[in-house]
Formats: structure tokens, sequence, C-alpha cells
């Protein structure tokens, strides 16, 4: 906690924690080292390899192999495309951005042995890597193309710069060979390839050895641990690039208890002032113009002033806990403590938020652009492990960064800093919208007014409607939600409640179906807070990720961002409900309702806009699946129907003791055992008469594909075929009354049993047939006993239109998309308001799933791949765009 008793400076932070956008790594390592560029996240550790991350889908591209110490710094020169590495193993590695193979290879001047290299630096006007080492000496070496030529030209003739000397740690051989130490003891590992894999290859590196003339020896009395060019040309750095009249120049932090300002010129550094700390050794400096910041070991931030080598300021952060990294956002401070704690300072000086990053000590951050236009992202790395990204608020002004960009949804017309759809998830996920709960009842409600301000923001009309029921329950709250194009005189933001034609042609009209509400997540079996987003290695875990709510919000920024762009060229409608996990009661009802108007009635009469929330719709649109397998993606075009029966068989009597009755009464359970053979054949089969009858028979076209599917899934293709494509009958549950103990003849017994059902048969005949079938097998047995048989809820199959120029449509967006064509697959599963939908609107269907197979969905650690939902977006954006231009005939 931040300790104000002990500071001058503000004790209640002024801005919320920042939102944690993801966490990388899965091994207990700790993180020594960080750097980022515009698209990937460097981490260097104490495994000896830098981890390459992606940025743009937060999973591991590669890593960079050829150290045999741990990574003790890292550091760009963009303008190269090169990553600079040193370790403890007394080398600096160079490393190509693009290619992630291994340029150069720079050993460090060993008269004395320098150690281990703590800290680098890239003055990009001279060319030139600062290196920090252990033996207190500060050495550099240039690699401009005329010095690199030069270095070239003189190894090839035979002339060098004196060779490194024989180190007796790093080029020593194991103990038991007693062999002294050389120079081909191949401690380095870089002439000896450990592998092919992209990134590894090092045995083409050049090797350069830095010369006796570019190192200061004792630049300092202690290990250079930090270093810093002024002004910074890093990413969130404010500063201009050349100030008029003074070259860059470096900063030089050791564990002496001083800063030293340098002078960077092409002859090598020069001193120009020492600041003394005398609160420990300095383990981190940032910088901002002519204002210096060094983190000590004691919990201390010592100010400076360059221009009149003062001291400005002394910030406590905490006492006795060591500032081991140090960040700037334009003119903010990030301190990263060892207790775990981030704390974001002002330029005032006042501790404007402080929060828990790590169950670790943090050992290292870095500031980088985010994969969202001008918003940026703070990274830390720990020694638990985990690199992770926070999402932080810019200032608004250089000059007042008391006043911050909101962190909350914004309105995508303008400029958004911020990656509003992760955001907006996790909000969403935050809500426990658990609809089968009476106690969460309130927080559906909470969801759905949360889901209609959300869309709102993001450029939707949108209304709250109470569902229709025959009986008096609980209300849920609905949310129909509707999404219009600008007017066609265009830069205006200009809302049409119902927008007519567009030329001759009426314009595309498309409902996305989806639901807010979630099943139940007992914490057992959980890694994390179901209802706390957690981006690890890629995914986002939480309750709903997948199941429905990150489908929802993905689509919903689709639409923002063609909104956005002036280029949403159809009526989009979001039609949300609250209950679709326990069956959507009421749905249908509520939509008719608030259906269409009689189209004798002119669209604009008040009673018609009043009336009628959802209009004619062309096309249904939901992602509400998971692909086959975890790639490539997928399109689903089917699925089963359901009819759910309750059974219960009762005696009329109460429960009995099998050891006094036992063998006088008929017992209501063996009456349900028979009752419940009497559903299946001795093959498996549904024994109900005429249940096979209307069965659609399989065509050529589909055993192609159930062939092309088995070879993706490695399962069958008659597995895949029983799934989805053939009726089945399944047993759930048998509860008796009473106790249940072994000693009691139940007197009443029920069971549940579904039916699943697939084209052509009819949802009707079938539930009727059904509750003949039990009927006439029960009265069979002459059983004294009284069965009942209720059709709980039932769900119609359904079978998308593959010729139609809507499913032609998505199926282009999802290939040029992932640049792969998707599989055509079907589910095994039931959504009842597709067909229902279907009918109602008198229009076809559409399912694009984008969870894949692993999302466990209605499981414990329920996922989506951040990469899935980024790419679900672009690929509704490319739909929409392609059936804007679809001849719509009503």
């Amino acid at each position: 906690m931040f300790d104000s008793a002990a500071s001058v400076s503000k004790p209640i932070p002024s801005l919320p924690s920042p939102l944690l956008v993801h966490s990388l790594g899965d091994e207990n390592r700790s993180v020594l080292s960080l750097m980022a560029d515009t698209e990937h996240i460097y981490a260097g550790g104490q495994c000896q390899d830098i981890s390459v991350w992606s940025k743009q889908t937060c999973t591991l591209k590669t890593s960079l192999r050829g150290h045999t110490g741990s990574i003790l710094a890292l550091e760009l020169a963009e303008e190269k495309r090169w990553l600079f590495s040193a370790s403890g193993d007394s080398t600096v590695r160079i490393w190509s951005t693009t290619s992630f193979e291994q340029i150069y290879v720079l050993y460090p001047y060993l008269e004395t042995g320098a150690g281990d290299l703590f800290s680098l630096a890239w003055n990009p006007s001279l060319q030139t890597i600062y290196i920090g080492c252990q033996n207190t000496s500060l050495q550099w070496f240039g690699f401009s193309e005329d010095q690199i030529g030069q270095r070239i030209k003189e190894t090839s003739s035979g002339v060098s710069t004196p060779s490194r000397k024989v180190h007796k740690f790093f080029d020593s051989y194991p103990q038991y060979t007693h062999k002294p130490a050389d120079l081909f003891a191949n401690n380095f590992g870089s002439f000896s390839p450990p592998s092919s894999e992209k990134g590894t290859s090092v045995n083409t590196a050049s090797a350069f050895d830095i010369p006796a003339s570019n190192v200061i020896d004792s630049a300092h009395y202690g290990y250079v641990y930090c270093m810093a060019i002024v002004p910074s040309s890093r990413a969130g750095s404010d500063d201009p690039l050349s100030p008029s009249g003074r070259c860059q120049q470096l900063l030089t932090g050791s564990g002496d208890e001083t800063v030293k300002l340098w002078n960077c010129m092409s002859s090598g550094p020069k001193l120009l002032h020492t600041f003394e700390c005398s609160h420990g050794a300095v383990l981190s400096l940032a910088a901002r113009s002519d204002t210096v910041f060094a983190g000590c070991q004691d919990g201390y931030v010592k100010v400076f002033d360059l221009e009149t080598k003062t001291l400005v300021r002394t910030i406590i952060v905490q006492e006795n806990v060591d500032i081991l990294s140090s960040s700037m956002m334009h003119s903010d401070l990030f301190t990263c403590s060892a207790n775990g704690q981030v704390q974001r300072w002002s330029p005032s000086f006042n501790c404007t938020s402080t929060w828990k990053a790590h169950d670790g000590i943090v050992l290292s951050s870095v500031i980088t652009q985010s994969t969202e236009a001008n918003g940026f992202v703070l990274v830390t790395g720990a020694n638990d492990g985990f690199v992770k990204i926070w999402d932080i608020a810019v200032p608004l002004e250089a000059n007042d960064s008391e006043k911050f960009i909101d962190n909350s949804i914004v309105d995508l017309n303008g400029d958004d800093d911020h990656d509003v759809l992760t955001y907006a998830l996790s909000t969403f996920v935050s809500i426990p919208s658990v609809s089968s709960d009476p106690l969460h009842h309130e927080d559906c409600r909470q969801a759905a007014m949360w889901l209609k301000k959300c869309l709102h923001q993001l450029g939707a009309e949108s209304t709250l409607v109470r569902k229709q029921y025959s009986s008096a329950v609980t209300l849920k709250i609905d949310i129909i939600l509707r999404s219009y194009p600008l007017a066609k005189w265009g830069i205006l933001l200009f809302w049409q409640p119902f927008q007519g034609t567009q030329g001759e042609q009426p314009k595309p009209r498309i409902l996305f179906y989806g639901h807010y509400d979630v099943v139940s997540a007992p914490r057992d079996g959980w890694n994390s807070d179901p209802f706390t987003v957690l981006g690890r290695n890629g995914y986002l875990y939480g309750r709903g990720v997948t199941d429905n709510k990150g489908p929802i919000i993905a689509i919903a920024c689709a639409a923002a961002e063609l909104l956005r762009r002036r280029a949403l060229g159809v009526d989009l409608i979001f039609l949300i409900e609250g209950e679709e996990e326990v069956g959507s009661t009421g749905f249908m009802d509520t939509v008719r309702k608030h259906k269409v108007f009689p189209h004798s009635l002119p669209r604009c009469t008040a009673t018609y806009s009043h009336q009628a929330q959802i209009g004619s719709i062309d096309a249904i649109l939901l992602s509400n699946s998971t692909w086959i397998t975890e790639y490539p993606p997928c399109i689903t075009y089917g699925l089963r129907g359901v009819v759910h029966a309750t059974l219960a068989i009762s005696s009329g009597a109460p429960d009995q003791h099998s050891g006094v009755e036992g063998g006088a009464v008929v017992e209501p359970m063996l009456d349900m055992i028979r009752l419940l053979s009497t559903l299946t054949d001795s093959q498996r089969k549904v024994a109900i008469p005429g249940f096979y009858e209307s069965v659609r028979q399989q065509t050529e076209d589909e055993k192609q594909l159930y062939t092309l599917l088995s070879q993706v899934t490695r399962s069958p293709g008659s597995v895949l075929s029983s799934r989805w494509r053939e009726p089945s009958l399944t047993v759930h549950n048998l509860a008796v009354s009473g106790p249940g103990n072994s000693t009691v003849i139940p007197g009443t017994v029920t069971a549940q049993v579904s039916l699943r059902i697939v084209p052509d048969q009819d949802l009707e005949t079938v539930s009727r047939s059904v509750v003949s079938h039990l009927q006439a097998s029960f009265n069979s047995f002459n059983s004294p006993n009284a069965l009942s048989v209720t059709i709980e809820r039932t769900a119609d199959w359904w079978l998308g239109d593959l010729d139609g120029p809507w499913f032609n449509a998505l199926e282009s967006a999802v290939h040029e998309e992932w640049g792969v064509q998707p599989l055509r697959i079907r589910e095994g599963g039931s959504i009842p308001s597709i067909p229902n939908l279907e009918k109602e609107f008198g229009c076809r269907a559409l399912h694009l799933p984008l969870g894949q197979s692993m999302d466990r969905a209605h499981l414990p650690n329920e996922r989506i791949s951040l990469a899935n939902l980024r790419r679900g977006k672009s690929v509704v954006e490319r739909f929409l765009a392609k059936v804007a231009n679809v001849d719509i005939k009503r």
C-alpha cells in the first residue's frame, strides 16, 4: 500500500487502477528485462532465451537463443530494426527484429573481466551502443556503416583490435575434465547453433571485440545498473528529438549511489556532472526533458534538474522497498517496486494511482504503444514469471497531466485511445448475469442496462423491453437494440430511426441475435475468478467470454467501426435476450409484439415508431458456438432440435420401508426402469414407432464433407454424422422422493429424457409420439401406479442455406480474413431461437462461431482467443460491407 505517513505526496490516488489487459508466460522464471516495438514485446530472464510475444495476439511468436546466461538488459535500435541483449555470459548479442536471426555478437573488453552486463543504452544519433558492466566500467561500440565496414575489413586483413582475454568462469570447462580455461571452451554457444529453429541460428553472426580505447574503467565505484539517453526517443516520450544547441546525453546509475551525466561524443562519453543520491544504489533511471528520476534501493526517488544540476525533490515511494524499474509516459512517472506495487506520479509529484501489479518483485518495465491507434500500455515483468500489460490513461496535455483520458467505453466517432473490445468485455463479464439463479436476477437486469449503455456509446439506439409471460414469474429484462447507418448526406452524425430506401432499392436489414445471460460458475476447477477477465498467453478467461458476451461485443465493435468510417450500408438490429440458458421462456412472444407493424401503415407514423422496434428483417446473424478444432475457422450451418420430457411414476402412497413392504407392492422404480428400457432397442436405436421415417438421407456432398472433416479432426466421419445429423435419445437422470437411501421404496420416481431431432423430423409429431409411446408401453405393464409425461420445452432443428448470397458473403469474408477456406460444420446442440426467428421473419440465418473447440463454454476456465475476437470483428465488417449491395425484394 502507498505509505502516506512517510510521504509529502497526496495520499489518495486520483486515478483508478489501470485495466490488466493481458498476462504473458506461465513458468516460474524471473523476467529481468523488457523491451517492445510496434509489433512485439521482448522478455529476457533467467532462462537464457528471449521470448518474443506478438502484441496483436498476445501469443509467443518465437524464442531467441544463443546466450548462456541470464538476460539482464534489452535495448532497441528501431531505425535499424535491431534488438540488443546483454547477459550474465559477458556478451551482447544483436538480433534482427524482422527475421529474428542473430546478426552480431559483441564481446566487451575483458582485461579484468567485465562480468555481468547489467545495462544498455542506444544512441541513434551516433549509432552507438553503451554497456554498463559489473566491473564498474562503461564501454561502447559504434555500429555505423563505416565503423562496421572498417571492423570487417580489419578482421579479413588480419589486423584486428586486441582479442579478448580468457575468462576464468565463462571460458571454463566442467571441473571433472581438469582442463584449463580457454577461448574454445564453447561456453557461449555462439558458434554451435543449438537447432535450426527460426530465430536460433547463430553460427552466421559476426563477432566483434570492444577495443580498449572504447572503455572507461571505473566509470563508477559500483556496478553500473542502469542507463538512459536524453532526450529520449522511446515510446511514451514527448521529448523533442534534438534540442537546439545540445547533443544527446547519457545517464548512468550505479551501486555507488550516484547518477552520472555524460556528453555523447563520437570519441566516447565525456563526464559532465555527478549527482549524489545518498539513499542506496541507483537501480533505475527515467528522464523527461531536463528532469531525471533516479529510483533507489531504499524506496526513494531522487529528482534532479539537468539544467541547474540541482536536486528538485525526493519522492518517498515506500520506505525500505527497492525501486527496481521506472518508466515515463509523457510527463508521468511509473515506479515499480520490490513488493509488487506500481505507482503513477504526476509532474507535481502526486501519487495519482497505485496498484498491486505482481505477486513478487517487479524487476522490469517499459512503455509501448497499444494495438489501438495513439494508445499506450505499461508492460511489467516480475519474478513471479509473468509479463503483464496494463492499459494506462494518457495525459490530455503534456503540461497538465492531472487530466486524463477517461478509461471508460467511449464513442468511436472520436479518437479512441483504448482497446474498447477487451475493456468492454472485461466490464461485461464482471456482471454475474446467471439467469438460472434467483440471487442473480438483479445482476441480469444490471447486465441489460450496462449493455444498453455500452451499445449506445458505440452508436446504436436502444430500447429495453420486458418479456411477455403467460404465467406469473419473475420478470427479466431483454434488450432490443437498433443500429442505423448515417443519412445519405453523410458527414453529419444524423441518426434516422427507420431508414428508408437507398435509391430505388430498400436497404438490407440484418438482425444479430445473442444472449447476455450465462450459466453458473462454481469456483471449483477455475484457475482465476470466473467473473474477472484474465488475459493469458493469447486467451481471455472468464464466464461468458465465448458464450456469448465476447461475440456480442466483437460484433458491436464491428458495427461501430463501420459507423466511424461512414461505411455501414445496412440496418443492423441487435436482439439480445437474457434467458437463453434457461430456455428463452417468453422470448418469441416478446419478438412478435415488437416485430413489424403492418406494411399498410406508413412508416413515418408515430404509431409505427412506438409499436415496432425491430422492423422487417432480411437475414439473421448469430455467433454462439465453437469451431470443430483449434484451426482452421469454421461456419456452422446446422443444429439439431430437441424435445425435453419429464416422466413421473407414482404409487400414490408415501415412501415405504423395503424390509416391511418389499415384495408386497409394485414399486415405481421398477416400473420406471422397465419403461425407460422400451425407448431403445438392442441396437441402441430409438424404439418409438415411426421415429426415423422422415429423417433426411445423407447426400453425396455431405459424405465428401464428412470425409474432409474426419481428416481434420482425426475422427471417423460416421462419428461426426451421428453427432450432427442423426437423431438420438438420452436419459439424463433419475430422482426419487424421500431420503433416497438403500432401505426406502420411493413413492414417486421421476426421470428426465431428451430426444435430439434432425431434418426433416417434425417437432410436434415427435413430441406427440414420445408421449403416446410411453403411455402405451406403461399401460401394457398393468401396473397400479400412475404415469405422467410432461414435455418441458422443445426446439426445432435448423439447417442453413449454403447456396444463398448471404452464406456466400459470410464464407467469402472468413476466407479473406483468415486466408483459408472455412470448414462447413454442424452441431449436435440446439438454439431454440434460431429456427423460430427464421419462421417469424421469413428469412435465413447465418451462424459464425468465434470460439475454438477447447474454449470450455459452460465449464471451468472458459476462454476465447484474443485473435479470434479481433479477427471475428474484422470478418463481420467485411460481411456487412459485402451484403450492403444485396438486392432486397420485399
